[in-house]
């Protein structure tokens, strides 16, 4: 059987473009939703989800912390993918043709510069490769679509110009998840253990529960939290950190972590990526 990774949204998108970069010998997946990713996992239809958690420019990905945790999947790896965005038109188009571009909302700001300097007005689309799938079909003169070179190479677009955005570090974080766990240490850069967890209503909570971490020499490369069930008072909290929970001092580290903490779950161990 064909093995298949499963992301959200049109092929070309940059969750595609994250499946071939990670998983190229997998088939991909799209899917309209965050949740039927996670549901084609789940029933079996694929054997892997590549899901977006965060951004270097807009930070997290709405709703996925929501998600993830109630998914019933494992982290068994992570991607990151830096955003290049390409102007896209139909062939024979020239630049100095171009009035227009349709993008996702999200990569119109990305590209102003690019986009006054070269007086096209931008209108936001539900989705890039989307809007680059319509292109090759509709052939509206004048207009193009900002979308990866991806994009362009499965519509059979030309790139008119690439890497047009205005910032070069834009770049986004995916996890890899999977019906199973995998805690076998793997990777030439070590390990990475992703958990929420729930502190006790009790004075300095955190502080303590956090103390752990300090030391026992964990390095902790992300803590966020936010809110579950509508409550203003329950908080749950999103860490990741290096190591593998059978390292001694990770070991300690989340034991000691369990005596502040109501609720504690490892989302996944994995292997860094280079890019980390």
């Amino acid at each position: 059987m064909t093995q298949r990774i499963a992301f959200q949204g049109e092929p070309g998108a940059y969750s595609h473009e994250a499946c071939h970069a990670a998983r190229p010998e997998l088939e991909a997946l799209p899917c309209h939703t965050f949740e039927e990713v996670i549901g084609a996992v789940r029933d079996g239809r694929a054997d892997l989800a590549m899901l977006p958690v965060e951004n270097t420019t807009y930070g997290r990905v709405a709703d996925i912390h929501r998600l993830l945790p109630e998914s019933g999947l494992h982290i068994v790896g992570e991607s990151f993918v830096r955003v290049r965005i390409c102007l896209l038109a139909n062939p024979g188009t020239r630049i100095e043709h171009i009035h227009t571009v349709r993008a996702h909302l999200v990569l119109l700001p990305q590209s102003a510069m690019f986009l006054k300097q070269h007086g096209i007005k931008g209108v936001a689309a539900a989705d890039s490769a989307g809007a680059a799938a319509e292109l090759a079909q509709l052939k509206t003169p004048g207009e193009g679509v900002l979308a990866s070179a991806l994009a362009g190479e499965i519509y059979g677009l030309d790139v008119l110009a690439r890497n047009i955005e205005d910032n070069g570090h834009n770049t986004t974080r995916f996890v890899i998840m999977a019906r199973e766990p995998d805690y076998t240490p793997r990777g030439e850069l070590g390990m990475m253990t992703s958990f929420v967890f729930e502190v006790r209503n009790i004075p300095a909570a955190l502080y303590k529960a956090m103390g752990g971490f300090a030391t026992n020499g964990v390095n902790m490369t992300k803590l966020e939290s936010y809110m579950v069930d509508g409550s203003f008072t329950a908080t749950r909290f999103w860490a990741d950190i290096d190591g593998h929970p059978d390292d001694p001092a990770v070991k300690r580290a989340l034991d000691e972590l369990g005596y502040f903490t109501s609720h504690l779950e490892i989302m996944g161990v994995y292997p860094a990526d280079r890019v980390r």
